[in-house]
């Protein structure tokens, strides 16, 4: 009777060492299968992390796109941080250049990457951007101050359902996990 308890308990203790197995691999199979996951599903606002081409197209005038701009930055991270402007119209397959403004308030020199999404996530396709900070690390001395360029377009082929997209950014402190990029930074004020 004790062999067969014995038995039972290593092949419990088996199972669960497997099940565990199991759970630490499906952990880290999570993040790929939630990005096919939503990109299967257009439910996914990321946009391209590198620069568009443009493609020339008659811009369609008969519509009209709000493009609406958001900007945060990581908690702790001590940057203003903010769009030019909130709102914009534009046609599908007009070129539209706009800023963020961005000043560093520490003492320190601080590297920054900002990190685009789309909304709703069905339009992030449609939306281009020829030309983004975001495409880059953005370094700025202490108590400087940068203008960050945008240019993008629309697509003509915005589903017509889709009249309003929304930009946003957050900016990440990545100080400490190296430097890439470099931005024209401005007097400190």
């Amino acid at each position: 009777m004790t062999d067969t308890k014995a038995y039972s308990n290593r092949k419990l203790i088996g199972l669960l060492l497997l099940g565990c197995v199991g759970m630490f691999g499906f952990g880290f199979a999570l993040v790929p299968l939630y990005d096919v996951l939503c990109e299967k599903l257009g439910i996914n606002g990321k946009t391209q992390s590198t620069a568009a081409e443009y493609k020339a197209v008659t811009i369609d005038t008969s519509r009209t796109v709000t493009v609406e701009f958001m900007a945060q930055t990581q908690k702790d991270m001590p940057w203003v941080f903010a769009p030019e402007m909130k709102r914009i119209q534009v046609h599908p397959g007009e070129v539209v250049r706009t800023q963020f403004h961005a000043k560093n308030l520490s003492a320190q020199q601080i590297v920054g990457q900002a990190i685009p999404s789309v909304s709703p996530g069905q339009g992030a396709a449609y939306f281009h951007k020829t030309e983004c900070f975001c495409f880059n690390q953005q370094r700025l001395e202490a108590n400087a101050d940068a203008q960050l360029p945008l240019i993008f377009y629309v697509d003509t082929e915005l589903p017509e359902q889709i009249s309003t997209l929304t930009l946003s950014y957050t900016l990440y402190n990545i100080t400490d996990k190296g430097y890439v990029g470099d931005v024209e930074q401005g007097a400190a004020k």
